[in-house]
């Protein structure tokens, strides 16, 4: 279909009040359909909705709007729809899309089931997410719809182009559209929208009752008003919800009034631990979620938004800046401050999307956690044994870290979980983790091919075990070791190659033994963990793009501060002096138990390389950028063993090669790793980094070098791991803007 033709030729909205005037009139004014008809019972409205330019014509009866409509909204209210629906079902023409705007969709569903004996595949529900507090059809707005969401609610057996015709009628209205099932819709309301308005309408009731309620509303603060501004909300209409989603609404009211029961408890018992964690939990809640979704409700699981960096060529890299704290200790300082008895202090914590999400998951299992306030967070453990079983799936977006070592602190919790991530994070394999923990005992369910999410059964005992790694992998290695410490006996792992040994360290300063012999690291069930200070180093993952930037870019000097050195970590500055880089270690310490030092990099004539494979598991994330070098050098450079690579957030050999030809680069992928023939001329072009943040980063990197602008696609993750990248790129020397971020 193409742009400009209309998705429908006549549309049929029945019922002329806030909600069905709008779409009528978007229709009108976005040309989505050659004409719009419009019934309603007070002739009065439809003959406004003439006069108004709402519709292009009303229709006397139902059956004169229905025959000859090959789309027909029901813009009723809800508990009038199934008397609806028998008056025009003899009117429907056969392949006629029949949808509607309610806010509950069990109750349509089983008014169509009633009426037609089934759910006809043309019939998609709806229910666009926008309103006003004024109502009838001089409250018709073309534009309410824009830049909100519409839910649609597909059958399974909905015919797919139905779908797409309607879909693309919202989407011309300029909403943004979702689909979920009929269930899962009812619940996300109930608890979003209904409750709320439940709990407006019943205060304003409760103190308009009170002896002093003239100056109870007289002395209001604007929260107050705020607040219960939506009980100034049609009672009928939302009689009519109430009902008509009843079972999902009486859960949520279930849910709320016991835990307000628990508030009031604490209030009455002096109980401020319980008061402060409610409290903070609900704030971190509502400000991780609101920066995760941009401010938009109802978006599951993944953003809509789209973030482009548009690089300019050229330019030198100069400064003296420190990166964000390192994701990976970030991570593991939450868990074990999580899992540790007593308050643990930790300076330095990223505050990217993916260590927010493993931080939200313990205030969700009920842990109290204090900020982040500029890095710096205060964790009040609750034990081994103190995690309270969340509500709902624990959401990990699109950290395959904290999705693996969740897994095993989950395996032996007594309460039952799932895990579960945006897009990406689902395409990724979980296997790895899953397998070696259902020998200990654990019962996972994984999609299908291994992937998220994780249904992991609590309950569980588990026996320690000794496992060999068949590849090399921090994440395996520390998913075992912390199930190791629920488990009975010892569990030990031998990794083929050495990894990050952050947990292992962690572990150690918070007073857990663990045994380290060469490549087998061990631990035993049944100890405790003492909270302590943790103080994050800079991560050198993030700082190697910078280390690149300032090698490759004529006449750069950078420095970059406290960064992370652990001997697991530091391969990126081992490959990169081999080949010829100029970067200075200054400033060596010890903090914490990681080392730390301050990096000097200048410009240098870099040489290509067999890059030694003990280095490959000490540079496994800094890779991409490493290809950027590679293309810079002089000479060829030969990488071998990286087969983890393919199974990151994407396939990054893969992703990498075809970026680089899409800038005229040639290369020879082979299985576990990629052969690239040094200096040849970066160009210009598009990038698709299929939303991998370091993808992304790896070619902003590259335009450096490049002798034209370089576009790349798909960059909302970049704050997943290092939120602040493009404002110190900018800071640095990068020429570099972005489109679509808010």
């Amino acid at each position: 279909m193409a742009d400009n033709t209309p998705s429908f030729e006549r549309v049929a909205i029945i019922g002329l009040g806030l909600i069905g005037g709008s779409l009528a009139s978007a229709i009108r004014k976005h040309k989505l359909a050659g004409s719009v008809v419009g019934f309603d019972q007070r002739a009065d409205e439809l003959e406004l909705g003439v006069e108004l330019g709402v519709i292009d014509q009303a229709a006397p009866s139902l059956k004169a709007a229905v025959e000859g409509s090959d789309l027909v909204v029901l813009a009723v209210p809800v508990r009038a729809t199934r008397t609806v629906l028998e008056q025009i079902k003899p009117w429907l023409g056969r392949d006629t899309v029949l949808s509607d705007v309610g806010s509950t969709k069990t109750s349509f569903a089983s008014d169509v089931e009633a009426v037609f004996g089934e759910m006809p595949p043309n019939v998609i529900p709806g229910h666009p997410i926008a309103g006003s507090e004024k109502s009838g059809i001089r409250a018709a707005n073309p534009d309410l719809f824009a830049h909100h969401k519409v839910i649609l609610t597909p059958a399974d057996n909905a015919d797919s182009l139905s779908l797409a015709r309607l879909k693309a009628l919202w989407e011309g209205a300029g909403a943004t559209v979702l689909t979920m099932s009929v269930a899962y819709h009812d619940e996300v309301l109930a608890a979003t929208s209904h409750l709320p308005h439940l709990i407006a309408f019943s205060l304003v009731d409760t103190l308009a009752g009170e002896d002093e309620n003239l100056d109870i509303f007289r002395y209001a603060a604007g929260g107050f008003r705020d607040f219960t501004r939506i009980a100034a909300s049609d009672p009928l209409m939302w009689h009519d919800i109430f009902l008509s989603n009843r079972d999902a609404v009486l859960r949520v009211i279930d849910h709320f009034t016991h835990d307000l029961g628990e508030l009031r408890g604490a209030i009455a018992d002096g109980d401020g631990a319980t008061l402060l964690r409610v409290f903070s939990r609900a704030k971190a809640a509502r400000e991780h979620f609101t920066k995760m979704l941009s401010g938009q409700a109802y978006v599951t699981n993944n953003s809509d938004q789209q973030v482009i960096f548009h690089m300019q060529p050229g330019g030198s890299v100069r400064g003296d800046i420190r990166v964000p704290g390192d994701k990976s200790i970030s991570h593991r300082s939450i868990m074990l401050g999580a899992l540790a008895e007593g308050v643990t202090e930790v300076k330095g914590f990223l505050e990217g999307e993916d260590s927010l999400a493993t931080l939200q998951a313990f205030r969700d299992m009920g842990v109290t956690i204090e900020g982040p306030e500029n890095g710096l967070v205060r964790i009040h453990g609750v034990g081994l044994h103190g995690l309270q079983a969340p509500r709902g799936p624990l959401y990990l977006g699109n950290s395959g870290t904290g999705m693996r070592l969740f897994a095993g602190l989950l395996a032996a919790q007594p309460f039952d979980s799932e895990l579960s991530g945006d897009t990406s994070l689902s395409k990724r394999p979980m296997g790895r983790v899953a397998d070696p923990l259902r020998t200990m005992g654990a019962v996972i369910e994984t999609a299908e091919g291994g992937r998220p999410p994780l249904k992991i059964k609590g309950g569980q005992s588990l026996t320690g075990i000794h496992y060999d790694m068949p590849v090399a992998s921090a994440q395996v290695k520390s998913c075992l070791l912390l199930a190791g410490l629920y488990a009975n006996g010892s569990t030990s792992v031998t990794e083929p190659a050495p990894t990050r040994d952050h947990t292992e360290r962690m572990l150690q300063g918070f007073g857990y033994d663990v045994q380290r012999d060469g490549a087998t690291a061990k631990v035993t069930g049944g100890g405790k963990l003492e909270a302590g200070v943790i103080d994050v180093p800079a991560d050198i993952s993030s700082a190697a793009f910078f280390l690149v930037a300032a090698s490759i870019a004529p006449d750069s000097d950078l420095t970059l501060r406290h960064v992370g050195m652990n001997p697991t970590r530091v391969g990126v500055i081992n490959i990169l002096r081999q080949m010829g880089a100029n970067i200075e270690i200054l400033e060596e310490r010890v903090i914490g138990g990681e080392p730390v030092a301050d990096l000097r990099v200048r410009s240098a004539e870099l040489h290509g390389i067999e890059i030694p494979e003990d280095q490959v598991p000490l540079a496994i994330d800094e890779f991409p950028v490493l290809f950027i070098a590679a293309t810079c050098a002089k000479g060829r450079t030969v990488l071998r063993g990286a087969e983890e690579l393919r199974v990151k957030e994407s396939d990054r050999i893969q992703v990498m090669a075809d970026g680089l030809a899409a800038l005229g680069v040639e290369t020879t992928v082979t299985p576990d790793g990629i052969i690239i023939e040094g200096g040849q001329t970066i160009g210009s072009g598009t990038v698709e980094s299929h939303e991998d943040h370091r993808i992304s980063m790896s070619f902003a990197v590259a335009s450096l070098r490049a002798t034209g602008p370089i576009t790349i696609n798909d960059c909302s993750n970049v704050t997943t791991s290092f939120p602040d990248f493009v404002e110190l790129a900018k800071q640095t020397g990068f020429n570099i803007r972005t489109e679509g971020a808010s």
